[in-house]
């Protein structure tokens, strides 16, 4: 397998995120993965006391730094960004909850076409790449290890999208410094900088796509700071009628569905409803009637910077 690429993770104010996607990492990443937890003094004393734990237990080659004030979301990230050189890097939300076999499956996605500038996997509230309705904000899916499992059965096509997604992009290092890296001083949020670094990615010839066969996650949709869809709109035209069209032709319609119809055919472990009827229908009488089924509501190792 290719070297697998560092794993950068901004952190935000969110704790209860934070903690759940640190633990999402931690068991769905190959062990010895290089983790960055990149703090622009966003963590507050209870997520610095999750950081030091986990880091104190995680099987990932995990760092933290945190700065003593704080420059930004895109100016932060594009020096974290800078400091990694031309290494492949996945930017993954504070908030994202990855699934087994995920990291795996980008990193063959970069394999198969060197073409690839920026791969993005699936997402409940992926926007263009949401599962299971484009455009749609879903709840977290409640098998996230069956829905991983799903995604390999799909064949690695690679579709092309208008732009990355912000729960968890794949960014080839060698693209992205030829692209000259994150506009700082156009954009606040990582959620415009990506578009905007997406569309300079696709002048100069690169391919921002899909990958398929992976799945990640999210509490919520990412979204523009104020001034920052104005500024999209100045330097790219024609960029809102473009994801218009897309969200509106929808082109990964068949890959939703064909995505849909394998975590359907792949067998869920039985529910409680079943396992009381299986022990109701054993000799000595008739299975009770039950109720309807409820189901559930929706570190230190350290440096400043």
């Amino acid at each position: 397998m290719s070297t697998l690429p560092i794993i950068v993770l901004p952190l935000g104010s969110d704790d209860d995120a934070l903690d759940a996607c640190l633990a999402a990492l931690d068991a769905g990443t190959p062990a010895g993965t290089r983790v960055w937890l990149a703090d622009d003094a966003c963590a507050g004393p209870r997520g610095l006391a999750i950081v030091e734990r986990w880091l104190a237990g995680t099987r990932l080659q995990a760092d933290y730094s945190r700065r003593q004030r704080s420059i930004g979301e895109v100016a932060h990230l594009d020096e974290v960004l800078a400091a990694c050189g031309d290494a492949d890097i996945v930017v993954l939300a504070p908030d994202a909850i990855p699934a087994a076999g995920w990291l795996t499956q980008l990193v063959a996605c970069f394999a198969r076409d060197a073409a690839i500038a920026t791969a993005t996997p699936w997402c409940n509230a992926g926007e263009t790449v949401a599962w299971p309705r484009i455009g749609e904000i879903c709840a977290v899916p409640r098998d996230l290890v069956r829905l991983g499992d799903a995604c390999l059965t799909l064949p690695p096509l690679h579709p092309e999208l208008p732009a990355a997604v912000g729960h968890a992009v794949l960014l080839r290092g060698s693209a992205r410094r030829r692209a000259g890296g994150l506009d700082a001083s156009s954009y606040a949020s990582w959620y415009a900088a990506l578009i905007d670094l997406s569309l300079r990615l696709a002048g100069l010839g690169w391919r921002n796509v899909l990958c398929e066969t992976a799945f990640v996650a999210r509490g919520g949709e990412g979204g523009a700071a104020d001034g920052d869809m104005p500024a999209l709109a100045a330097r790219w035209p024609d960029w809102h009628a473009r994801l218009a069209a897309f969200l509106m032709r929808d082109p990964l319609a068949g890959c939703r569905q064909a995505l849909q119809a394998a975590y359907a055919a792949l067998e869920g472990p039985p529910t409680q409803r079943e396992l009381f009827q299986q022990e109701a229908a054993a000799p000595g009488g008739p299975p009770p009637s039950l109720p309807p089924a409820t189901p559930p509501p929706s570190a230190p190792r350290t440096h400043s910077a």
